[in-house]
Order: C-alpha cells, then structure tokens, then sequence
C-alpha cells in the first residue's frame, strides 16, 4: 500500500509526539525520584537532630545529677567534720536533703567551699552554704542532725507512786530533743526509786519523774564529823532524786536540817 505525502506526514507528528510524551515522563519520574530523595534525606536530617538533642540532653541531665550527688555527699562530710566529737554521748546521723532540680549546678574548678553557722551545728536542721571560690556563684542546702541517745525507758504504763524495778524499766534509743531533764543511763540506781505521776511507755526515765526520796517519807540520816559517824532518824520534807540537798526533819530533835540525797533511804550531812 502507498503512502500519501499528507499520511506520511500525520504518522510523522504522532511518532514526535509519542516521543516527546515518553520523553516527558522520564523527566517527569526522575524529578520525582529526585524529589522523593530529597524528602528522605530530610527525614534522616531530622532523625539525627532528634537523636543528638536526646543524647545531649541526657549527657546534661546525667552530668547535673552527678553535680548534685556531689554537693550533698560534700555538705554531709563538711557537717560531721564541724560536729567532730561535740557529742560523744548521742549517736549522730546526718542527712543532706535533695537539692531541687530547678537549680542549675555550675562546675567549679578550684573545688567547692562549704560553711555553716557554728551555733547552728548543735540544732536539728542545719543551712549549709555551698559555694565556688573562683566565681560568685554560690546556694544554699539543707541538713538534718538527727541525735539519738541510749537512756533508760518504761517497760509498760507506769502509775504515779510505782516503786521502779529492772521488770518495769529498760534501755532504748530517744531522740535527744525529747530529753528535756536529766536522764539515766543505768538502771541500777534507779531500782527503788518512785515515779510522782503517769508515765507512758517506752518514754525516758527523767530527773522530774521521780524521787529517791520522797516528802513525808522516814529515812535515815547519817552525819560524818571528824572521822565519826553519826547516824539518826529523820523524816524528809522534800522529794529528792541522789545528789539533791532537801529538807530533812531531825525525828529526835525536831530540827530541819539540809542533808544530801545518797540513796532511796539514807542523807548525808556534813558537818
């Protein structure tokens, strides 16, 4: 079959334009892998900036904890080196309360100072002052001195007028700031004495509690003079604990003389 010129010249146009269109799509597809290429690299961009500000933030977080693990483990040390041996009867311990984490913990290179006031260390809470001696920057924290002491306690309730005994007695640890009085430590000398009011248990043995003696109470008094020692009946005036001066009435003479408490039954005066 023969070809006109105008066919020959149709088929032509649609060949072009079936090239140039496939032509197009290449251009098309590649722009697009192109365009898909550059949103994954901005996705792994964004990844990796993601990832680098967790890793710095934890790297910041850990290094600020760090900080504050420091500072109190060195305001802890400063305080029991300031209390030293100040209480050797008590048993001491010392805690440093958490910093607040709103606090931005500088580094100090020359070391950090700590300081609190001397009047303060025999107190139950403590501000420390902690601060960098090569820069202004300094804050302030907080420690407790909790001071605890062995002392004799009540077994069980005790009434007013119980004649004390190792049965209703025993040693505990109190806090110190609950012993207002003198307390004991032995239970020894406080077998006899008598409790003057109520006294719930497991509270400390104090000086107020009780008497050795006790008024209206017969006792004896011994009188030591010039190597010799006398010794009569005598009636107490006073309620005492050992160690006391009341006043005795002399049963004999019925004189009130001072004499000193030496034990549930017997004064002693000195001539």
């Amino acid at each position: 079959m023969t070809l006109t010129s105008s066919t020959r010249q149709i088929l032509l146009l649609i060949i072009v334009k079936l090239r140039s269109g496939e032509h197009e799509k290449v251009k098309m597809k590649k722009k697009i892998q192109y365009s898909n290429t550059k949103k994954r690299e901005r996705r792994h961009l964004g990844v990796v900036a993601l990832l680098i500000t967790i890793v710095s933030f934890q790297v910041f977080a850990q290094s600020s904890d760090q900080l504050r693990q420091q500072l109190q483990e060195g305001a802890e040390q400063y305080l029991r080196a300031a209390i030293g041996d100040r209480f050797q009867n008590d048993n001491v311990q010392i805690t440093v309360l958490p910093i607040d984490q709103r606090i931005q913990i500088q580094h100090c290179d020359s070391g950090y100072h700590y300081q609190a006031d001397e009047g303060a260390l025999s107190q139950s809470y403590v501000s420390v002052r902690v601060s960098c001696p090569s820069s202004n920057w300094y804050l302030f924290t907080n420690g407790r001195i909790a001071r605890t002491r062995t002392v004799v306690v009540t077994a069980g309730m005790i009434s007013p007028g119980t004649v004390l005994s190792a049965q209703n007695l025993t040693l505990s640890e109190v806090d110190v700031n609950l012993i207002r009085h003198t307390s004991y430590t032995d239970l020894t000398p406080l077998i006899g004495a008598r409790m003057k009011r109520r006294v719930r248990q497991g509270q400390a043995i104090q000086g107020n509690m009780l008497c050795f003696v006790c008024k209206g109470d017969r006792i004896t008094i011994s009188a030591n003079a010039a190597g010799m020692q006398v010794k009569t009946a005598g009636i107490a005036q006073q309620d005492g604990v050992i160690g006391d001066n009341i006043q005795v009435l002399n049963a004999s003479s019925r004189k009130s003389i001072i004499a000193e408490v030496a034990s549930t039954q017997t004064v002693i005066v000195n001539l």
